[in-house]
């Protein structure tokens, strides 16, 4: 059977949790986005921008239940401490995975919807849908995420003590509305997270020297990148290293940015091809990250980094 193609829903960001009966709360993954279509015969993964990424993720291929089905969730791997790691996923989000990495960092899909079961289903509201999801026997490496109807303080308090990113709301009534941004879901940061597009590079002093002082990021506004400043935090020396051979092959003479970011002196231009995902306090009033930290790159095209999409909003 030939799936039809789906978009995920997106949720706009709410300044404080809410408790309230007529939604139902779940934790905020720390991983990425995908799509698990099963068409009765084998299994597909898709990226949020409709990548197909099943070849990274041999271990999900278990995936089998009794109709055609797409499940929309969160594909996570482990930390030490037991709990998701965007910085273990890292190992294994930009290529296909050999199986000494499958081994050594295992994912789960925590699936939290689903858009067809036989059928289309997004028309059908948010309750009626998780009852469906709920019913399917999911086979290993398949969870569905936990959640809970009302108590959206509560979760969020078991949230923020075990440090994890944040909750995510979901009005019970409401379909599944195809790539779109919809106040009927709304997501609550514990950690704010951002994505940013490497536009240059400051040198290293120290124990850098011959790596890198910090990258400096940017997101499209315009024809070119708005400067919102640079991270030189949460790197490892296999980072470094790695990283600036990459940033090596990318020199360019020309600035991406809109403006002189005066990064200081030495700093070096390259051609925007990375995809930096960073964590940060919040943003200043001039549109600077504030204390960002640099937590990986993403799969994410460089073209789809905009101020609108990924700035304070």
């Amino acid at each position: 059977m030939t799936l039809p193609a789906y978009r995920p829903m997106l949720a706009v960001p709410a300044a404080a949790p809410f408790s309230d009966d007529a939604w139902l709360f779940e934790p905020k993954w720390d991983g990425v986005r995908a799509l698990a279509a099963w068409d009765g015969t084998a299994l597909r993964l898709f990226g949020r921008r409709g990548d197909d990424v099943t070849a990274r993720y041999p271990e999900l291929q278990g995936l089998t239940v009794p109709v055609p089905a797409v499940l929309d969730g969160e594909i996570i791997a482990l930390g030490a401490d037991g709990l998701p790691s965007f910085e273990a996923l890292q190992r294994r989000m930009h290529r296909d995975a050999p199986g000494d990495e499958v081994a050594r960092t295992p994912v789960t899909f925590v699936a939290f919807d689903l858009l067809h079961s036989g059928e289309p289903l997004t028309a059908l509201p948010l309750e009626e849908r998780r009852g469906r999801l709920g019913a399917l026997t999911l086979p290993a490496g398949y969870v569905v995420s936990e959640s809970v109807r009302g108590e959206g303080e509560a979760l969020w308090a078991a949230v923020a003590d075990r440090d994890l990113e944040g909750i995510v709301a979901k009005r019970l009534a409401s379909p599944y509305r195809q790539g779109e941004r919809s106040p009927e879901w709304r997501k609550v940061a514990n950690v704010a997270f951002a994505k940013a597009v490497v536009g240059g590079f400051t040198p290293g002093e120290g124990g850098r020297r011959g790596t890198f002082g910090a990258l400096l990021l940017g997101q499209w506004d315009g024809p070119a990148l708005r400067f919102v400043g640079a991270v030189g935090t949460g790197f490892s020396d296999f980072d470094l290293r790695e990283i600036r051979r990459a940033l090596d092959t990318a020199v360019s003479g020309t600035c991406p940015f809109h403006d002189d970011p005066a990064p200081g002196e030495g700093a070096a231009w390259v051609h925007p091809a990375l995809v930096a995902s960073v964590g940060y306090r919040n943003w200043t009033q001039a549109g600077r990250l504030r204390h960002p930290r640099f937590r990986g790159f993403t799969g994410d095209p460089v073209e789809a980094i905009t101020w609108s999409e990924e700035g304070p909003g």
